[in-house]
């Protein structure tokens, strides 16, 4: 016979950010978000096939008036692509930021100089993935934060993968809880 190596199974991880907050999500943060119509997408991606596109698309498909925002894309899905935040107009509601780490805090102070109170950070756990210094922002300067989680997993018509990455989080224990 051949000899065959036994591979170890492979283990799913969730990486967390080492960091201090202690902020827990409540999930009437998530709905009181999803009942806004107006929210800008800070950092859509110009590549059509990334997550930020798709995320983009589908909440326009639930119904949302998806503003994009994007300084180095003049048109997203045959729409204008805002350079900031402040040329937006009629302004948003809320910002979605999809960005890496260095440029959530840049994207934070541009919501609070355009006078939005309503941000998510997108992530895929929770909020120990934002960080302290972009919760503590946002407490300092009023803004009501959904923090590192993917809003697929709150939406309706969200495709199994997202429902059971909800499934997931709630035997977990991570799931946002109702208060």
């Amino acid at each position: 016979g051949e000899d065959s190596e036994t591979k170890p199974e492979e283990v799913v991880v969730f990486r967390f950010i080492e960091t201090e907050n202690t902020m827990e999500q409540k999930l009437a943060d998530i709905e009181q978000y999803l009942d806004l119509k107006r929210i800008a997408m800070v950092g859509v991606s110009r590549n059509e096939k990334s997550p930020s596109r798709g995320l983009f698309r589908t909440l326009s498909k639930a119904g949302y008036d998806m503003v994009s925002v994007n300084p180095n894309v003049q048109e997203i899905d045959n729409q204008t692509c805002y350079v900031q935040l402040k040329d937006v107009d009629p302004p948003v509601e809320a910002t979605l930021l999809m960005l890496n780490k260095e440029n959530v805090m840049p994207a934070l102070k541009e919501s609070v100089e355009a006078g939005i109170k309503q941000v998510w950070i997108y992530g895929v756990s929770g909020p120990k993935e934002v960080g302290d210094e972009a919760i503590k922002y946002c407490e300092e300067n009023d803004i009501e934060l959904v923090a590192g989680f993917c809003p697929h997993m709150f939406l309706n018509d969200s495709a199994m993968f997202h429902k059971f990455h909800g499934l997931i989080w709630k035997m977990v224990g991570l799931y946002p809880k109702k208060v």
